[in-house]
């Protein structure tokens, strides 16, 4: 899966103030994205609010992103949940047309075990047509996908290539790095270890800051894979301070604040997800205009 080594986005679902879906923000934000060197799309993952779309939302989402692509990037769909059964069956009915693998969470909110989370995914191995990222983030799950239970899979599906690694510990980072099958991915789920990550032999990132600022630090992942360890450093410290600001009070709120400062939308969030407040934003604002050219 060379199509995801580098840089991929997350990217958000832009809400008009009524809260309906802004589908001409969300085609200059594709557009954004493209223009500025990202390596990926992926859609309707956790920072596109898919928990709070209705199923027409989503399908919206989906055809807008993929007339908009027009085939230039590789598309990623997120395809998880916590009620196994229901996902196998979306994978089983959903037309991927337009699409190049899907990115699947662990179950989130029932807290399995590894076996249980072995199953989940196994059967969504067997289930889905397409490349499976398996994706671990125990911030938002209340479980961690242990290495051993990643390496398993990785092993026993051949369709299960990558994994995107959010639980910001860099030694079980190191630690799937070190154990995993040849053309396994690991890709950070984590913008502030990215850098990190690729040098310790990841293959890239899943970001959200990688949205508002596309051409800074798609440039440092690629620098980072090329080893140039000082000029993507450089990159890293000179953007460090906003990857803490637009998580300070949550995703995507803080990089929907970017958004409306670069002009592409506004920064619309639904509940129970609510705006930065005006400290936040007024330092997001700041940040934009010193960094964009």
């Amino acid at each position: 899966m060379q199509s995801l080594i580098g840089t991929g986005v997350a990217l958000v679902t832009p809400f008009k103030k009524d809260f309906s879906v802004d589908v001409e923000a969300l085609k200059k934000i594709v557009n954004y994205q493209i223009d500025n060197g990202i390596n990926y799309l992926v859609v309707l993952g956790t920072t596109g609010e898919p928990a709070t779309l209705k199923k027409e939302e989503k399908e919206l989402v989906i055809k807008t992103v993929i007339e908009t692509n027009n085939g230039r990037l590789p598309l990623v769909l997120g395809v998880g949940g916590n009620n196994t059964a229901e996902v196998v069956e979306e994978l089983k009915a959903r037309d991927f047309t337009g699409f190049s693998a899907v990115l699947s969470v662990s179950p989130y909110y029932n807290k399995p075990t590894q076996e249980g989370i072995y199953q989940h995914f196994k059967a969504i191995a067997e289930a889905s047509p397409l490349p499976v990222i398996l994706y671990n983030v125990p911030g938002r799950t209340g479980s961690n996908v242990l290495p051993s239970t990643v390496i398993r899979l990785a092993n026993d599906f051949k369709n299960v290539v990558a994994i995107k690694e959010a639980a910001g510990d860099i030694v079980q980072a190191m630690k799937l790095i070190q154990l995993k099958p040849k053309d396994f991915l690991v890709i950070s789920g984590d913008d502030m270890v990215t850098l990190p990550m690729v040098l310790a032999g990841g293959a890239g990132v899943i970001s959200v800051i990688a949205e508002g600022f596309p051409k800074q630090f798609s440039e440092m992942v690629r620098l980072g894979l090329e080893r140039k360890v000082d000029e993507a450093y450089k990159i890293h410290y000179e953007i460090a301070d906003s990857i803490d600001m637009i998580f300070e009070q949550g995703n995507p709120a803080g990089v929907k604040e970017i958004f409306k400062s670069l002009g592409l939308s506004e920064n619309t969030v639904r509940l129970p997800l609510v705006n930065v407040n005006e400290d936040l934003a007024n330092r997001l604002n700041e940040f934009v205009k010193k960094t964009v050219n």
